[in-house]
Parts: C-alpha cells; structure tokens; sequence
C-alpha cells in the first residue's frame, strides 16, 4: 500500500495494531481524523494516554476502576455474600448487562492452560482465596458462583478451584450450561447469559 504522506503511514501503521482493524480500515480512520477539527485529535489521544496511564485495578477483585476499590466492590447495595468468578473483565461488563446478578465478582484474569504455560500462580487464584477466608466486609462469604468458559481450560479451572474452596466450606456453584461449548461469556447473548445465572447448578468436583 502506497501513501502520500509519512505521517499518513506511521498512523495507519500504530491503528492497524489494533484487533480486528486492518491497514485499509486504519487507512480510512486515519483520512476521518484528517477531516475533523484538530481538537477532535487531541481529545482522542488524550482519552488513549488517559486510559493507559490512569487505569487502576481493583485491589479487592481486580476489576478496572478508576480508584483503589471498584464501585461494586463498595457498594453497600450489592451481596457481600456472593462472589462470580469469571476469567477477565469482559465477562464481568456480560453479567452486569443482564442485570440478574447483584453480587460481587472476582478477575482472575486468565485460566489454566498448561499447552500456553499458564498455570495456577499465573491468575488471581490466592486472592480469591483469602477473600474466601477473611472477607473484605466482614460478612462471610455463602457462595461461589464459577462462570468461566464451557471450554477445557475453563473446566480445568473449575475443578482445580473446586479442590482448593472445599476446605473452607463455602458453596461451589456453577452457571448452568445454556452457553454453548467453547463460547465465551463476552459474545454470548444477554437473555441466555441471564437465564445461565439465575438458573446456576452446584458444582461437584467429586
């Protein structure tokens, strides 16, 4: 691809970067910018170097906010007593937009892929853990909802958390399988995705 201008190229170079976006759609992006008035330009870039430079991650559930704790985390509105586990932030955006779940949620931010070298020490399992052990409110924690991915690696995480939250006692439960095998929470529709919550099974690692 041929372009006028360096400047052109380097811009279509960084946007291309970006999933799903290729060199002819960075191409047009690039040509929209050009168009606007330039304060259109800042505020995006600046919005960019905002999101990299002032995210926060919330040291309760790892949820991104823009404090220390995330609003769900502290809001006195939600259950304290339940926790949805999911594997990273866009399932948490999933469930919230089915309004049928009022509790918290931990990030792990990953699962157990030992085929990518992801293993147990490589996601937020501890921390879920002791959130189990000594809650962050005070009010013990009754049950443990695991809405990972209907995938082999999900189910692997599953059951090693199954193993590891026995011995506190706490009720394992698992989202019912109305989300196909090999779907992700983040691109499942928000009717199924609520009907899954409400109607969650227990899990048994036995």
């Amino acid at each position: 691809m041929n372009f006028p201008s360096k400047l052109i190229e380097d811009a279509v170079a960084e946007i291309s970067r970006l999933p799903g976006i290729g060199k002819k759609t960075a191409l047009r992006l690039s040509l929209h910018l050009l168009k606007q008035d330039a304060s259109v330009a800042t505020s995006l870039a600046k919005a960019i170097i905002d999101l990299r430079t002032k995210t926060n991650y919330c040291k309760i559930c790892h949820n991104l906010s823009d404090t220390e704790i995330c609003p769900i985390c502290g809001g006195h509105r939600r259950d304290h007593t339940v926790i949805c586990v999911v594997e990273d932030i866009p399932d948490v955006l999933a469930i919230e937009n089915t309004s049928q779940y009022n509790g918290l949620y931990h990030v792990l931010g990953g699962v157990i892929s030992p085929i990518q070298g992801v293993g147990p020490e490589n996601i937020h399992i501890d921390s879920l853990i002791a959130r189990v052990e000594r809650p962050h409110s005070g009010d013990p924690v009754r049950e443990i909802i695991l809405a990972l991915p209907a995938t082999m690696e999900g189910d692997t995480t599953s059951f090693y958390l199954s193993r590891k939250l026995k011995p506190t006692g706490t009720k394992i439960s698992t989202i019912a399988r109305g989300i196909p095998v090999g779907g992700e929470l983040e691109f499942t529709d928000e009717v199924t995705l609520g009907r899954s919550i409400l109607s969650r099974t227990n899990y048994s690692s036995e």
